[in-house]
């Protein structure tokens, strides 16, 4: 049976075009390999390959070393990647190696629009997005698959563990192409900032039906903002937390007010503004999980609908047993407002 899962077809839809696309897993023997054969068979060289020495090892030698070079050399990464030029903030040539183009800026006030509502809720980043909701009451329940509820905010947080119970949940991944900086998803007061320490297991959809629930067992920062103050979106509580995943060692905390100018750590008492550049992911593919208080958010209905395309294969969708079709949608966009009549 797992076999079959994490060799079956995973596909996406694109958000403006409708469209169904096949996602190319960028290392995919290797993800199957570990998690079936070595996580199996050996798990003490599991926890090894998953854990920090490991994974900064793997991140220096591809992205910084020996292997970097050679990519550079011989492939168009910028061709392979995918990338807008028109978008990058720096000059196309300059993104010659594959921490370059991790870590690119982009024009986003000019490419990724915001929406006008002060009530909207925007996507953090140019990722894949699924929805569901913690109340058992709720169409969209979902426990226990992608993680740990006890275990994502900390174990002995009792009092966000308190606020959030039965609330609503969005899972952003990121692949290895896409933009890596993190935005803002709402305004507000930042109330607490903490780091969870953890492993670094991958974050693709094949680890994650592994029954290893890797967000919320991997390293993680989270960030709680109350957005029910002065200038906020009125979302009330809203938890950002940002995963690592294999080959990620390290999430930078940068914050900026304008374009990337100033930027400063994340720390409790700022305010920030929605859609800023938050944090940047070293290097890599990743994961964002927001968590709203119960009945605070609103989804977007095109996602929601999205979610049971019946012509789209996912392996969320076979691996949990519910119609879960991600949604591809661009850091800044509309995903969701606040939800004014709260009961």
């Amino acid at each position: 049976m797992k076999k079959k899962q994490i060799m079956q077809k995973h596909q996406y839809i694109e958000r403006n075009s409708r469209k169904i696309y096949d996602e190319q897993f960028y290392g995919h023997k290797a993800v199957k390999f570990l998690y079936s054969n070595i996580r199996e068979q050996s798990p003490w060289l599991f926890r090894q390959l998953t854990g920090p020495r490991i994974s900064r090892f793997l991140a220096y030698h591809n992205y910084d070393g020996f292997l970097s070079g050679k990519m550079k050399d011989h492939l168009d990464l910028q061709k392979i990647m995918k990338l807008s030029t028109q978008e990058l903030l720096e000059p196309p040539e300059k993104m010659d190696s594959l921490k370059k183009i991790f870590e690119r800026k982009i024009r986003y006030w000019q490419y990724r629009p915001i929406p006008n509502d002060p009530l909207s809720i925007v996507a953090p980043a140019d990722s894949r997005m699924l929805f569901g909701s913690f109340s058992e009451t709720s169409s969209l329940f979902i426990k226990g698959k992608f993680f740990e509820y006890e275990e994502i905010l900390g174990q002995h947080k009792e009092t966000w563990l308190k606020a959030f119970h039965d609330g609503d949940f969005a899972i952003f991944r990121l692949t290895p192409e896409k933009y890596h900086y993190n935005h803002t998803p709402v305004a507000g007061k930042v109330i607490d900032f903490y780091p969870i320490t953890g492993a670094y297991h991958a974050c693709n959809p094949n680890a994650v039906i592994s029954v290893v629930t890797p967000y919320s067992k991997n390293k993680r920062v989270v960030t709680i903002i109350d957005t029910d103050v002065e200038g906020g979106t009125q979302a009330g509580l809203v938890a950002m937390i940002e995963v690592v995943a294999l080959m990620i060692g390290d999430i930078v905390q940068c914050y900026s007010e304008k374009e990337y100018e100033n930027p400063i750590p994340v720390g409790t008492g700022m305010f920030m503004k929605k859609g800023m550049p938050k944090s940047l992911f070293r290097p890599g593919s990743s994961t964002i999980v927001l968590i709203f208080q119960k009945n605070m958010v609103r989804f977007a209905d095109d996602i929601a609908a999205n979610m049971s395309c019946p012509d789209a294969q996912s392996i969320f969708s076979n691996g949990f047993r519910k119609s879960l079709v991600e949604t591809e949608v661009k850091v800044r966009s509309y995903i969701g407002s606040a939800n004014v009549r709260r009961n």
